[in-house]
């Protein structure tokens, strides 16, 4: 395979995995924006979250 091609193949990959990246990092915002809502319901209701997690660690 010649250097050209060689480069051509990395930029493309490189391109392709930069695109993936945004795209999962997306995906990722999304999930945090919507735990923080469900979050926020709880707290609402009157639920202490960091009380179920201090309870939750001394079971195990």
């Amino acid at each position: 395979m010649a250097n050209e091609e060689k480069i051509g193949f990395h930029k493309g990959c490189l391109t392709t995995l930069a695109k993936e990246r945004e795209e999962l990092l997306k995906l990722v915002n999304i999930t945090e924006q919507l735990m923080g809502l469900h979050v926020k319901s709880l707290k609402d209701l009157g639920i202490d979250l960091e009380k179920e997690a201090s309870k939750a660690e001394e079971k195990k």
